[in-house]
């Protein structure tokens, strides 16, 4: 009790939910003071999407929220958020009847005595592979996959999970922040500001390596340092009864896979195999990735020997594990739907935009870049952000002499990096839930490279004017 209540003491940073409900009540509050406004809303051709018209913003009467509505905003945020709400679940609960069959353990324990002296070098080939996908087809939900496939091995492996989680989040943020052909943001932007789809790539390609190497130069830093003094880890304490039981499961000397385990683990395989292949080809979202993961767990259980009971009260037990991160994906939704009902979302977004008006060209693509990074805490949503703000943006850079390709730029920064740290980000922190990580610690972990990325945006951006990268 004593213990319980000194650590408690020593903790000065506030709950994630009370961090989230003081923004859900502080826009509530400008509900009441910053005027209403809205952009007419135009579809863009060939799609079901919506995009703001640019020239079309107008004042409109207010619809402050009330005190009632201000406690509505959280369970319509849960209903706003409810895909990436139910994915946690189900990987989560997935995960944990595959754990149960002994498949992970045995693969983990194999991994990890085949690279026990070479271990770190899994963390840059990783990255490399979550970028490249990012890169090119922009999922960084995959990420929610990700974590609980490799945090056993890292932890087995004498690294944390801050570093599981840091080797998904960053290396798929690095491809996503500095994309080819992503299709949410760079796809979407290129097309609202009228320049050929997917053009500009050689000097993208440049970004994402410079991005992609500063990003695992940064994870394998602290790895290396945990691995070495792993008390220096905030995960520590929490990190080391779970080791324990990894490495209590795949102790035994020589013990070989039983038919059941490596059935178990190979439809397990198979079934992501099946994933990765229907959201490359067929475009899966998010419903049919959760149909897949129940279906691996189920099958996966059934061959690996546990009975139905079983195999319902893991997914359960998985449930259970990532409860606090999935309501945490609700919550934050709040924070945009009291806004919007409000009516001052637009206001902010006509705000921010005309704060980098009479700039310098150099100067004004930065603060493109400060302006998409502030407003990905209201909308952490790669082509939300994108066909709320580019058509704001691409005339405004026009005016400021900025060129388009910069704006589109300045856009993937603003939105890519933030996206791994704001507590609004639905799929960030339902994969550190995954991970076990409180918001707090990752934070904590996550601001120095979040400056650092920002730099290089920067630095990329007054490049880009200064070369006048185009076209136009």
């Amino acid at each position: 009790m004593t213990e319980a209540v000194a650590v408690e003491k020593k903790s000065k940073v506030p709950h994630i939910f009370v961090i989230l409900f003081s923004f859900i009540a502080l826009m509530t509050i400008l509900t009441y003071i910053v005027p209403a406004g809205i952009y007419d809303r135009v579809p863009v051709e060939g799609t079901s999407r919506m995009m703001i018209d640019g020239d079309s913003y107008h004042h409109v009467d207010k619809t402050p929220v009330g005190l009632l509505d201000l406690f509505i905003a959280i369970p319509q945020g849960f209903v706003e958020a409810g895909w990436v709400v139910v994915l946690t679940f189900c990987v989560g609960g997935a995960f944990m009847v595959v754990k149960k069959t002994g498949a992970i353990s045995i693969g983990v324990d194999t991994l990890a005595k085949r690279l026990s002296k070479r271990g770190i070098l899994v963390i840059p080939v990783l990255m490399v592979i979550f970028a490249v996908i990012d890169a090119f087809i922009g999922m960084p939900e995959l990420c929610m996959v990700y974590v609980p496939v490799i945090l056993p091995l890292m932890l087995v492996l004498g690294f944390d999970s801050i570093t599981a989680a840091a080797t998904a989040l960053i290396g798929s943020a690095a491809g996503f922040t500095a994309a080819l052909t992503n299709p949410f943001t760079v796809g979407i932007a290129q097309k609202i500001a009228g320049l050929p789809l997917y053009s500009g790539i050689k000097f993208r390609l440049i970004t994402l390596i410079v991005t992609l190497i500063v990003g695992i130069i940064f994870v394998m830093r602290y790895a290396g340092k945990v691995h070495k003094t792993p008390e220096l880890s905030t995960m520590y304490e929490l990190d080391e009864p779970r080791r324990k039981v990894f490495l209590a499961e795949g102790s035994g000397e020589g013990r070989k896979a039983t038919t059941k385990e490596k059935l178990a683990g190979a439809s397990a395989g198979i079934f992501f195999l099946i994933m990765i292949y229907g959201v490359l080809n067929y475009k899966w979202d998010m419903p049919q990735i959760g149909g897949i993961f129940i279906a691996m767990g189920i099958v996966s259980g059934l061959l690996g020997g546990l009975s139905s009971r079983k195999v319902s009260d893991a997914f359960i037990e998985g449930c259970q594990d990532v409860l606090v991160g999935a309501l945490i994906v609700g919550i934050a939704r709040g924070v945009a739907v009291v806004m919007i009902q409000g009516q001052i979302m637009d206001t902010v977004v006509y705000g921010l935009a005309a704060a980098v008006q009479g700039m310098p060209g150099a100067v004004t693509s930065v603060g493109m870049l400060i302006v998409q990074s502030l407003f990905n805490f209201l909308v952490p949503s790669g082509s939300g952000q994108t066909l709320i703000t580019m058509p704001i943006m691409a005339p405004l850079a026009d005016i400021v002499g900025v060129t388009r390709q910069t704006a589109v730029l300045a856009l993937q920064y603003g939105d890519g990096i933030s996206n791994i740290f704001y507590p609004t980000s639905g799929y960030f922190m339902a994969s550190l839930a995954l991970a076990g990580v409180p918001w707090e610690k990752w934070a904590k972990f996550m601001l120095p490279l979040f400056l650092i990325w920002s730099g290089v945006g920067s630095v990329f951006l007054i490049i880009s004017q200064m070369i006048q990268w185009g076209p136009f």
